[in-house]
């Protein structure tokens, strides 16, 4: 498929998405969210790709939010099924997404940073949900997930303000795994995906289906009725569950074939 706003690459079993409109600190228009939501329903539904890479063109942005000028035209917003960006509203994909954050991520941008599984900041990014200021809300989740990540205090301190957080603070604050040099968000990011790739995939999905399904549910209850899981009995009667015992006993590197 050919993509007007984004770029999508291949490289092995990793998809990478770039969000192409550096003209306009890769704010999304609707063709943008369309093009991502087509492009994620495209990795989710390809065996042969067990992770993801989301990240900006540039050096300057991740991700700008939605485009305000597409909305002071008349253009409204037309959000995707699957949310903003494809992502926020995709709450079943047991694939894991990791942000890949070059520069500012504000306002819907962070969204889909907050509802990635692992985020690489690189040094000069930026972080916020400045809705309030323009007159608006964090309507994709920002609100709900950035509350869950962070804490209803340090969340309330970020949203009712609309204030800026650096990428240093994203590490304090627990929503940013590593901060990366400046311009080298996505070379962490690939080593991080190289290390999820060297898991067994169906093993990747159970773990995060089941971390996400039983976030609110009491321990007694979520631990009781994971074995009986299709995610998870998916994986122990997967032929790779039979791999990774044999590479193991006989001290060699698994081959995982993600069934």
């Amino acid at each position: 498929m050919s993509y007007e706003a984004i770029r999508v690459e291949q490289e092995g079993a990793l998809t990478v998405v770039t969000i192409a409109r550096s003209k306009a600190y890769n704010a999304l228009n609707t063709v943008a969210h369309e093009e991502l939501a087509a492009a994620f329903d495209a990795f989710e539904a390809d065996q042969s790709q067990w992770a993801a890479i989301i990240t900006g063109e540039g050096e300057k942005a991740f991700c700008a939010g939605h485009d305000l000028k597409q909305q002071a035209e008349g253009g409204g917003i037309v959000l995707p099924p699957s949310g903003f960006g494809g992502l926020t509203s995709r709450f079943n994909m047991i694939k894991p997404v990791i942000a890949a954050v070059n520069g500012v991520a504000m306002g819907g941008g962070f969204e889909i940073v907050l509802a990635c599984d692992i985020v690489i900041a690189a040094r000069n990014a930026q972080f916020a949900l400045p809705e309030p200021r323009v007159g608006l809300a964090a309507l994709a989740g920002g609100m709900q997930r950035l509350t869950l990540q962070i804490g209803p205090k340090q969340a309330m301190g970020m949203m009712l303000t609309g204030r800026k957080v650096s990428a240093e603070e994203g590490i304090a604050l627990g929503f940013v795994n590593e901060v990366a040099p400046t311009g080298e968000a996505l070379v962490v990011a690939k080593r991080w995906a190289a290390e999820i790739l060297a898991c067994a995939p169906l093993s990747i999905r159970a773990t995060k289906h089941v971390a996400l399904q039983t976030m609110n549910v009491p321990l007694d209850q979520s631990i009781s009725s994971v074995w009986s899981d299709p995610v998870v009995k998916a994986m122990m009667e997967s032929q790779d569950a039979i791999e990774g015992s044999a590479a193991f006993s006989e001290r060699r590197t698994p081959r995982w074939t993600g069934k």
